[in-house]
C-alpha cells in the first residue's frame, strides 16, 4: 500500500460490498489506486505482474463489481414491481368478492351493496313499504282483512265477532287475534290470505294438520303463520335499505322474476316447517328448533344454481292448489 493512503474496513450495509478481509484504498489520487487489493480470484497475490496489467485487472474488476450491483438493483426493482401488481390485484378481488360476517345464520356472508335494476328497485320499495305496515285493530281495512281470512279458512261456518273464542280454532293465542301481530305486522295476515287463495289445497291441510301422524301438542296454525313472516323478513334482510347477505341478494333475484316472490316463498316456506315438524315427530315446545331447520334448509335451497323462480325450489313441488 502506498504512503499516505488510507485504510477502512466496509461496513456490512455499504454497496460496495467486500469479502472479509478486503479493504477499499483511498487516497490523493484515488483513481490510480485499486479498489481491491491486489489478489486473483483464488486469494494469491499477485506478484510478478507489471503495473499496467495490475491498472488492467483492477479496472475490469471494477467494472464487474458495478454490472453485479447494476443487475441486483434491476432484480429488486422487478421483484417490486411485480408484488405491486399482485397485491394490487388482490386489493381489487377483495373488493368485489364476498367477504364473512357475523350474521345469526353462518351459511350467510355480507357483499357488497348490489346494484339493482329499475324493476327491482320498485318492487323492493314496493315490499318494503308492507313491511312497515303495523297491524291496526282499529282501522276497518285490517278488520275486514281478518274477516276474510276467516271467511277463506271456513267458509261453511259462521263469522265471529273480531272479539271470540272461537278465533283459537284458526290457532291464534287469545279471543282477540290483533294481540298476535305483534311481530308480524300487516303483512303476515296478507301472506295467510295469499296461502288460502293460492294454494287453498295445501291451506286447508295445514290449517286442520290432515298430514301424517300429528302430535298431542301441535303448533297453533295462525301464530306459526305470523312467526314464518317475521323469520323470512330476517332470512332475506329485508330491513336494510338493500338485501346485502347471500341470501337476501338472492331473493332480489327471485323478485325480478316475480314481484310475489315473498309471498310464495312464505307459502313454500310454512309447508316445508310443516314437513319438518311431521319427520322430526315435534310437538309445541319444539317449534322454535323446527323454525330453525326450516331456514337452514331454505338458505340451501335458494343457494341452488338450478333456481331462479321460487317455483324452481325443491320444496315448492310439497304445494298443492
Amino acid at each position: 500500500m502506498r504512503p499516505g493512503a488510507l485504510r477502512r474496513r466496509l461496513d456490512h450495509g455499504d454497496v460496495g460490498r467486500m469479502s472479509n478481509g478486503n479493504y477499499m484504498m483511498t487516497g490523493l489520487h484515488g483513481l490510480d489506486e485499486p479498489l481491491l487489493e491486489n489478489r486473483d480470484y483464488d486469494g494469491r497475490h499477485s506478484e510478478g505482474k507489471t503495473p499496467e496489467c495490475i491498472w488492467v485487472e483492477g479496472q475490469w474488476k471494477e467494472h464487474l463489481h458495478w454490472a453485479a450491483l447494476l443487475f441486483t438493483n434491476l432484480i429488486v426493482q422487478w421483484a417490486q414491481w411485480i408484488a405491486n401488481i399482485v397485491l394490487g390485484s388482490v386489493s381489487f378481488i377483495a373488493r368485489i368478492l364476498p367477504l364473512p360476517s357475523n350474521t345469526q345464520s353462518g351459511s350467510n356472508w355480507k357483499l357488497l351493496e348490489p346494484a339493482l335494476n329499475p324493476l327491482q328497485e320498485a318492487r323492493l320499495r314496493s315490499l318494503q313499504q308492507r313491511l312497515g305496515i303495523p297491524y291496526d285493530g282499529s282501522r276497518l281495512e285490517h278488520q275486514e282483512a281478518l274477516k276474510q281470512l276467516w271467511k277463506l279458512a271456513y267458509p261453511d261456518r259462521e263469522l265471529p265477532s273480531l272479539k271470540s273464542e272461537l278465533w283459537k280454532d284458526m290457532g291464534w293465542q287469545g279471543p282477540d287475534p290483533s294481540t298476535d301481530f305483534r311481530g308480524g305486522g300487516f303483512i303476515s295476515l296478507e301472506n295467510l290470505i295469499f296461502f288460502a287463495k293460492k294454494y287453498p289445497q295445501s291451506f286447508q291441510r295445514l290449517l286442520h294438520k290432515q298430514d301424517g301422524n300429528r302430535s298431542e301438542w301441535e303448533y297453533p296454525f295462525a301464530v306459526a303463520g305470523i312467526n314464518i313472516s317475521f323469520m323470512l323478513v330476517q332470512m332475506l334482510d329485508l330491513q336494510s335499505g338493500k338485501p346485502s347477505s347471500r341470501t337476501g341478494r338472492r331473493f332480489l333475484e327471485l323478485l325480478a322474476e316475480d314481484e310475489m316472490a315473498f309471498d310464495d316463498l312464505y307459502c313454500v316456506t310454512f309447508q316445508m316447517m310443516d314437513a319438518q315438524w311431521l319427520v322430526k315427530r315435534a310437538s309445541y315446545m319444539e317449534f322454535n328448533e323446527i323454525l330453525k331447520s326450516t331456514r337452514t334448509r331454505l338458505e340451501h335451497e335458494l343457494s341452488l344454481e338450478s333456481v331462479s323462480r321460487v317455483k324452481d325450489l325443491p320444496a315448492y313441488s310439497l304445494l298443492k292448489r
